[in-house]
């Protein structure tokens, strides 16, 4: 490892620019994650006019799209040999494709009818995860080269965590105060606002951490193995291989579920804390305000508590704390133990509830990352490669792949339960409350049971990941003196051989 990589691991992190590069580089992942779980749903129905099964229909074939690129995106970056490193070049990629397409989704740049709404959503849709896949997975992918130490890999997670939080759920607030919350969640200048800042956010961000990433990555080591496009089944076979991992299996599988439920929860965001608990925009961006106190939290709790514990079961104790907390505000409700919808005093509770779940949910996902981080030695041990971005990939493969189902669910349900045409709150009725709660709580919360039962198959420890490490160091050790001998024997004058 060169000099400049490896003064990454002398010292506190806290004093590396490239920890703070890294990390930052998922604001922009954080903000467009925010627009498709939370707004474009709405967006789509309320304001374009197209049904809530068809706008679902949308999001879920570029969700589709979005999985299945992912997987030959990240396997190409693992293999690709560049002076700019493994992974920069589709970063820069990006640039050219995210921050535009992300500004002519809440801006259309031609003129829409009921008809033509629904394609334009879907292009812009399919282009926004394609750039998205183009930084997101690359750049998540470098840490596996650049941190190799069992515990160390959950600080730079929980950071990078942290980061996407505050720019998915800063930019959520502002809009809630500033944007949608104050034009209506039916009037599209809000989201016309929202999708210009949000655009020039991501251009900045990718720009940077890109830049700032970059003397490091390019001195990480090359693959000997590129990508062969003239062999592509070959390339398939290889992925194939690297995913047959059963630690990876168990990630994966868990990943698949949880996206349903993922998909189901963020979709009717909006719906539930609009329609069913009643707050306002103002109240809505406030509760955002709260949130921010929650990755501050995760960031000292999910290293802390996995040194001691392990990543695997303070990841599932997370997720059961949260999924323990999650229907409570809709079961007092409905039971009329709430305060009154829509008043500050029920605006506390509920953020409260909130705080907690998302400081559960950013532990989880941090150990779950470094989780998969841990895979990618498990793997190499058996394939002789290194896979990280293709397992990156794969996660999000299995999250945005089912996800699509949870979305084509939400917007079902709004369908069902008379939603469609509801544009404020008064039209809400005690029915149409019942009915969302009694057609979402048991989905979701069955499918994270479901998803923890699968991941507890998962098997790397502290001892196993040192133990992968050690198996490996022998091996380029070993390659090293045959490289060594065959170089001699090559050097040797004729007729002394």
């Amino acid at each position: 490892m060169s000099s400049t990589a490896a003064s990454i691991h002398e010292g506190p992190l806290e004093r590396k620019p490239i920890f703070w590069f890294y990390g930052s580089a998922s604001v922009a992942y954080g903000i467009k994650d925010n627009a498709f779980s939370y707004l474009l749903l709405i967006f789509a129905n309320q304001v374009l006019g197209i049904p809530g099964y068809l706008a679902s229909l949308a999001l879920a074939i570029a969700m589709i799209w979005d999985a299945v690129s992912d997987l030959l995106l990240g396997h190409w970056s693992d293999k690709t040999s560049s002076k700019l490193g493994r992974r920069h070049p589709f970063m820069y990629a990006a640039l050219l494709i995210l921050p535009a397409s992300f500004y002519a989704l809440f801006n259309p740049v031609i003129d829409l009818d009921p008809d033509s709404a629904f394609f334009y959503v879907l292009v812009m849709a399919l282009l926004i995860r394609t750039g998205t896949t183009l930084f997101e997975v690359p750049s998540t992918a470098l840490l596996p080269d650049m941190e190799q130490d069992y515990d160390r890999r959950n600080k730079w997670l929980a950071l990078r965590h942290g980061f996407g939080w505050y720019g998915g759920n800063g930019i959520h607030t502002i809009n809630f105060f500033f944007w949608v919350g104050a034009y209506g969640v039916t009037v599209g200048t809000g989201y016309a606002i929202y999708g210009t800042v949000g655009a020039l956010i991501i251009a900045a961000v990718i720009l940077l951490s890109s830049l700032g990433t970059q003397s490091v990555a390019a001195e990480l080591p090359r693959p000997a193995d590129t990508f062969r496009f003239r062999e592509i089944t070959r390339e398939v076979a290889q992925i194939f291989q690297s995913v047959r991992n059963k630690n990876f299996a168990a990630l994966f599988f868990y990943g698949l579920t949880v996206g349903i439920a993922a998909g189901l929860g963020t979709a009717l965001y909006l719906y539930n804390t609009t329609y069913f608990f009643g707050f306002s925009g103002a109240q809505i961006a406030t509760t955002g305000v709260f949130v921010l106190i929650s990755p501050l939290v995760a960031y000292w709790a999910a290293p802390h508590f996995a040194y001691g514990h392990g990543k695997k079961k303070v990841a599932i104790g997370a997720q059961v704390f949260r999924l323990v907390l999650y229907p409570i505000p809709y079961i007092l409700l409905l039971n009329g133990f709430w305060p009154d919808l829509g008043s500050w005093l029920s605006l506390a509770i509920y953020s409260v509830f909130i705080v907690l779940e998302v400081v559960g949910g950013i532990i989880a996902g941090v150990l779950l990352d470094s989780m998969m981080a841990d895979v990618v030695e498990d793997s190499e041990v058996v394939t002789s490669r290194r896979s990280e971005g293709l397992f990156f990939a794969a996660r999000g493969f299995a999250a945005k792949a089912v996800s699509a189902g949870g979305i084509i669910g939400a917007g079902t349900i709004v369908s069902l339960v008379g939603l469609d045409g509801v544009t404020s709150f008064e039209q809400v009725t005690n029915e149409i409350r019942y009915d969302l709660a009694m057609l979402f709580l048991p989905v979701y919360i069955g499918l994270y049971l479901l998803a923890l039962a699968i991941v507890s198959r998962y098997s790397i420890d502290r001892d196993g990941h040192n133990t992968n490490l050690h198996t490996l160091s022998g091996k380029e050790t070993r390659d090293a003196v045959t490289l060594a001998g065959t170089s001699a024997e090559h050097d040797q004058p004729e007729g002394m051989a």
